[in-house]
């Protein structure tokens, strides 16, 4: 089984390559087990979708405008 730390490394991984069939099912078996590697994994998307639309130049809706 995968340790944390390999999974936080294969969590940013993703973001940039394809994971072979081997890592994505240790890197989906430890998240199951682990609830601080789930959130990382969630903080991770969340980063690169903020990232990607402050990029294009969209920004957050804001009620008090």
């Amino acid at each position: 089984m995968l340790s944390c730390k390999q999974v936080t490394r294969l969590a940013s991984e993703k973001r940039d390559r394809s994971l072979s069939l081997r890592e994505r099912l240790s890197f989906r078996v430890h998240l199951m087990m682990c609830a601080a590697c789930r959130r990382f994994d969630a903080q991770m998307q969340f980063m690169r979708t903020a990232m990607s639309r402050f990029s294009r130049g969209e920004t957050p809706d804001r009620e008090d405008r």
